[in-house]
Order: structure tokens, then C-alpha cells, then sequence
């Protein structure tokens, strides 16, 4: 599937929609799997480069997909650039705020939240990682394809330097939002953290995840990486791909 048909395509609908703040951009989609509970969680956050033209709904197949596999999903919305609140630190705000809602309200959907997992595409990824890194309690993260070095996507000037727009300028100028947002540089010391990256990824080059793993390493945590051969960027998000095969094993993994 393209990006364009990944983008386009209408999503399965969700049981239910859930908002976990005041603004129109602060919801869930929830989907329940129909196993007996408690169910496992996945937290999915999903990409577009932080920018407010890109909502959930290219994120409701995948999500659609772990339901099937018998996990309790909650696609995130999030105030995102061209929002108002929306960049940082707002768009960071809501993440965190969404995470804590699935904590006070784990027993309302029968959640099992000693199997949590947070899942993030693309700049989502950045968000997954960010957050556990903010969050201790998280044990573990995935970045699907993520932009988890935002001063090298800046340099690359990845989608027209989506990243100054995000943080709100260079890093000279704001250097405390760096620092607080880059996953390359934050500590994540108590979370085991799977990097999924395609090969044929001209997106978000898959440098960006081979070389995390490479510094996470020499700081010893726990990151792992899957590369997938022939792999795009959309193909992580795609289960109709041969490469979500791969993705949907991680996500086993991490969960059970």
C-alpha cells in the first residue's frame, strides 16, 4: 500500500471514542479485543511529522490488526502543530496526559496494565520514547520507523524541517526543548525498547534507528533493533504488507 492509500484508506471504526481532555484533538480511539480480560494494552501514537494535517486515522489498521491479536488498543489524537497548544511542549503534554488516563481508568475497560506497551510511527516514535523516558513506570516501548534523532532530522531537514516547527526553532535558540525532547539523548534506563525500521525507508532513513541502538548501547540500555529488508516507511502501519508480519511478532513479543 501506498502513502497516499495508507493516508486515505477509511479505517475499521472503533468501539468507542473516549476524550481524556477539553480540546477537540484530546481522544482515544479504543478497540477491545473479544478475549477475556484482563487484556493486554497497547498505547499507539500515531506520525505526520507533528503536524496538524495528519490525524489518527491512517494509525485505525494497525490498531484495527493487535485487536485481532487480542490486545486492547487506544489510538491516541493529540494537539499537534497547526493546533492551538499544539508543538512543544503541548503536544508532549498530551501524550503524558493520555497515559495517565489509561492508569486511572484501567478498570473501566479491564486493562492489564503490567503489559503495557507503547507503540509510536515516525514522529510518533519520538513521542513513544520520549514519553517513557518522562514516565518510569513504562517497561516497554517500540518505534516503528521513528524520528529518534532530532538533531540529525533536523540537519537532514526532514520534511522541510518539520522538527524546528515542532520545537519551536534551532537548537540554538531553544536548547532546554532539545534537550528534553530528543530520545537520542534522554535517558531510558527501565524500559526495554524495540526499534523497527525498513531498509528501502526514504522517509526516515533507517540510520536513524541503527544508529540509537548503536548509543544506547554504549550507555547500557536495552534497545534492540529489527531492520526489515525491502521495507518502507508505510509498511510498518500497513497489515496487508509482508512487513507488518515482522511488527505484529515484535509486538507479541514485548507484550507476552
Amino acid at each position: 500500500m501506498s502513502a497516499e492509500d495508507i493516508l486515505t484508506k477509511p479505517q475499521p471504526p472503533p468501539d468507542e471514542r473516549i476524550a481524556y481532555g477539553a480540546d477537540p484533538n484530546q481522544f482515544f480511539e479504543v478497540r477491545l479485543p473479544r478475549t477475556k480480560p484482563p487484556h493486554p494494552v497497547l498505547l499507539n501514537i500515531h506520525g505526520g511529522f507533528w503536524r496538524a494535517r495528519y490525524d489518527l486515522a491512517h494509525s485505525g489498521h494497525i490498531c484495527e490488526a493487535l485487536r485481532s491479536e487480542g490486545l486492547a488498543t487506544f489510538n491516541l489524537e493529540y494537539r499537534r502543530v497547526g493546533n492551538v497548544g499544539g508543538g512543544w511542549p503541548g503536544t508532549f503534554e498530551d501524550i503524558r496526559a493520555a497515559y495517565r488516563f489509561i492508569q486511572q481508568a484501567h478498570s473501566r475497560f479491564h486493562l492489564d496494565l503490567d503489559t503495557l506497551v507503547v507503540m509510536g510511527h515516525s514522529a510518533g516514535g519520538q513521542l513513544a520514547l520520549c514519553l517513557v523516558a518522562h514516565e518510569p513506570a513504562i517497561r516497554r516501548v517500540i518505534s516503528l520507523a521513528g524520528v529518534v534523532d532530532l538533531k540529525k532530522a533536523l540537519a537532514l531537514h526532514l520534511s522541510n524541517d518539520a522538527v524546528a516547527e515542532f520545537l519551536g526553532g534551532r537548537p540554538e535558540a531553544v536548547p532546554d526543548h532539545y534537550r528534553e525532547a530528543d530520545p537520542m539523548k534522554l535517558s531510558i534506563p527501565q524500559a526495554k525498547q524495540w526499534l523497527i525500521h525498513g531498509s528501502e525507508d526514504d522517509i526516515v532513513p533507517p540510520e536513524f534507528s541503527r544508529e540509537y541502538v548503536r548509543e544506547k548501547d554504549k550507555a547500557r540500555e536495552e534497545a534492540v533493533l529489527a531492520e526489515i529488508p525491502r521495507a518502507g516507511h508505510f509498511d510498518l502501519i500497513d497489515p496487508a504488507a509482508e512487513a507488518f508480519k515482522k511488527v505484529k511478532d515484535e509486538v507479541q513479543v514485548a507484550i507476552f
